[in-house]
């Protein structure tokens, strides 16, 4: 019988800006930790974390890693996250998977939009966190600046744990405040240097360590007597309280360094053993929330191994030569490998394939996994990611993972016809790994558009295409989905005439066109009597019209929102026939519309712009220049949050514009609203470009 006992577990995701170093210190962790045993490189691209040919080639990730190791007698599972807005539904993904979150700030305390986003991603699911100031070697850092950066942006009071020895090109390390011990670090080596504290920083250090003691005090009543009765807290009193007051989210402990001179680097992963709570912990304060997937009624679990098992799928990765593998969490309960188990967001039966524990490109084979384990399980055939796992008897549908919406869209075609199936598979894969970019194809325009988060993200996606499947494909902007409709009544007659000998063809009817409200639709009455038209031909009357309304008589763009009625005509007894019919209600159409003052429909999109306040007057004023309203401004502390109506063809630019405009700060989502009409000069201009790219038709 197996006796080895099961080791705490702490899962982390790592969260940051871009380019605030979250790569570096998930390497310098792994390597102080003793889990390699040379220290990588992001610019050379020898790092766990970064193992895809397109993160080494972009120098920055683009996917979630999974890094697990031991250390302390502590199962450690770090989830390193890219840090571009582009790839926001990664980080957003991995926060449903862990217990804790280390959120990463550069010494230059810039704290852009995608990480404020984030923070407020990680309040809703009131995940404890410890900051890491990272960079203080770098000439321009600043702890003080990076701590004002995350009071004013993130809206929290970190507590520092450590006080640097210099900063800048003179950094030295830091002093441990809990340990009281000078903490150096050379590059290269795991093992750090422990010396006394320098006489010059003794006064500062036990100052910042009795503001650290406060804060720890004044979070529990219990604390604050001993702490009065003392006038100091014994170190387990200390250790516990903070603990406690992490995992309740009232204190963020924040520590700082230098990810690249592995300074600060041992006592942070201290912390993240020491400090931050275990997955039964977490759940015992926050229970994992979710409902019954047959009556809706509302279920939790407290991430005990005594509970029934449950995993959430939070990512989806196809490897070429592991086939199919779905990251989970497993929240509650034990699962044996090759067990079959109930996919409650699917209602089916999952044969589970074989488990794997992850370390970047590696996997290790496990028989079984255990409530708070983070694996990779197998070839599952219907699951995909967000999807919940369970058990038949006792089910739980965990929430869905809530990604953003794509906002950027390019149609794209292959290179050559040969390449036709190959881009509908690859991109069919690709979306089942990320389930942000879209695919479709579209029937009115004929075109296959890819739509993604932003322009990195929709590169990096033709880069797998490309490297994965052999696809190439060529990218432009997508045409715009314009709709014709009319303004007033209008009558014609269709009649369709025609004798070759024999039977002939004979068809008479006079339609009635009207404008309905937007958004109506098509609506089509019989109004005939006294049998001008017999009742059977009037269905394929309907049917021409509907296929007349297939091209307008402006573009060609397809009818929308009128309503035809036919109220009169005449038939042939020999020559009439369905045929004739259709073709008839099909011309009356054409001709009703000529007179029924047609005009040119756009498609107008709701958009949500996060902007910061020192760039809002900037970004409304490229709103009203792309023809778009104002709906409401609301300032949520230092970022305006803009609701207006664009239309569409407005936006195909906006991504960039919006960099542009915000240094990188902003962001946007946007999805349909509904249809209006185009102003007189830009329908003239719309229908001009239209006319000049659509084909000819040829005669026979």
């Amino acid at each position: 019988m197996n006796t080895t006992p099961v080791m705490p577990i702490r899962n982390v995701a790592i969260v940051s800006n871009a380019g605030a170093g979250k790569t570096s210190l998930s390497e310098a962790l792994l390597f102080v930790g003793g889990a390699i045993p040379i220290l990588g490189s992001v610019t050379q691209g020898s790092t766990v974390s970064d193992f895809e040919l397109e993160e080494t080639h972009h120098h920055c990730s683009v996917s979630t890693s999974v890094l697990r190791f031991s250390w302390n007698q502590t199962d450690l599972t770090l989830l390193d996250t890219p840090g571009a807005i582009s790839l926001l539904g990664e980080p957003l993904a991995a926060l449903r998977a862990v217990d804790a979150v280390l959120v990463v700030v550069n010494g230059q305390g810039t704290i852009r939009t995608e990480l404020a986003r984030l923070w407020t991603r990680i309040q809703e699911l009131g995940l404890p966190c410890v900051l890491f100031v990272n960079g203080l070697d770098r000439e321009d850092a600043s702890l003080d600046r990076a701590l004002e950066a995350c009071r004013a942006h993130l809206a929290c009071q970190p507590i520092p744990l450590v006080l640097p020895v210099e900063q800048g090109m003179a950094h030295e390390g830091v002093i441990d405040l809990l340990s009281s011990q000078w903490i150096r670090s050379e590059p290269s080596v795991a093992k750090p240097q422990i010396r006394p504290i320098p006489r010059a920083l003794e006064v500062e250090a036990n100052e910042r360590r009795r503001q650290v003691v406060e804060a720890v005090a004044e979070s529990d009543e219990t604390l604050l007597d001993i702490y009065l009765a003392q006038e100091n807290l014994p170190n387990e009193f200390l250790l516990s309280g903070l603990r406690s007051a992490i995992l309740a989210r009232r204190l963020f402990p924040l520590y700082a360094g230098s990810a690249l001179r592995l300074s600060g680097v041992w006592p942070l992963l201290h912390a993240l053993s020491l400090l931050l709570p275990s997955p039964s912990e977490r759940g015992a304060v926050l229970p994992f929330s979710g409902t019954h997937p047959h009556t809706g009624a509302p279920c939790e679990r407290k991430g005990r191994e005594e509970e029934p098992f449950s995993a959430l799928v939070f990512k989806t990765v196809i490897d070429p030569f592991m086939g199919r593998l779905s990251y989970c969490r497993v929240v509650s309960g034990t699962v044996h490998a090759d067990s079959t188990v109930w996919n409650a967001s699917k209602r089916c039966r999952e044969k589970l394939g074989h488990f794997y524990t992850l370390f970047g490109k590696h996997h290790t084979a496990i028989p079984l996994a255990r409530a708070g384990e983070i694996i990779a399980i197998g070839k599952l055939q219907h699951t995909q990611t967000g999807d919940t796992l369970c058990t038949e008897k006792e089910p739980i549908c965990y929430p869905d993972l809530r990604l953003p919406r794509p906002v950027l869209s390019f149609a794209i075609e292959a290179k050559s016809k040969t390449d036709i199936e190959k881009v509908g598979l690859g991109l069919h894969k690709l979306r089942e790994e990320d389930p942000t970019l879209e695919f479709v194809r579209h029937a009115e325009t004929k075109e296959m558009v890819l739509s993604g988060l932003g322009q990195l993200h929709i590169d990096l996606a033709l880069e797998k295409l490309r490297r994965k499947f052999g696809a190439e494909v060529l990218v432009h902007a997508p045409k715009i989905p314009y709709r014709e409709t009319i303004r007033s009544v209008s009558q014609a007659q269709g009649k369709y005439k025609k004798q070759t000998g024999g039977h002939g063809q004979y068809g008479d009817c006079w339609l009635e066109v009207a404008p309905l409200p937007r958004g109506q639709g098509f609506v089509f009455e019989n109004r005939v009597v006294g049998g001008a038209i017999p009742r059977n031909f009037i269905p394929a009357i309907e049917k021409g019209v509907v296929e007349a309304m297939h091209e307008g008589i402006l573009g060609g763009f397809p009818v929308v929102d009128i309503r035809v009625t036919v109220y009169d005509g005449s038939y042939h007894v020999v020559d009439s026939s369905e045929l004739s019919f259709k073709i008839a209600g099909a011309l009356a159409l054409k001709k009703a519309m000529e007179t029924a003052h047609p005009v040119l429909l756009e498609p107008i999109m709701e958009v949500e712009i996060e902007a910061p306040t020192d760039a809002i007057g900037a970004v409304m004023g490229d709103l009203s220049a792309r023809r778009g309203r104002i709906l409401s401004v609301n300032a949520e502390h230092h970022i305006e949050r803009i609701k207006a109506l664009v239309p569409l063809a407005e936006l195909s630019s906006y991504a960039p514009s919006l960099d542009n405009l915000t240094g990188g700060r902003g962001n946007y989502t946007m999805e349909f609203s509904r249809y209006e009409e185009v102003p007189n000069d830009s329908a003239a201009r719309i229908l001009e470009q239209h006319k000049a790219t659509r084909p000819v038709a040829v005669a026979p």
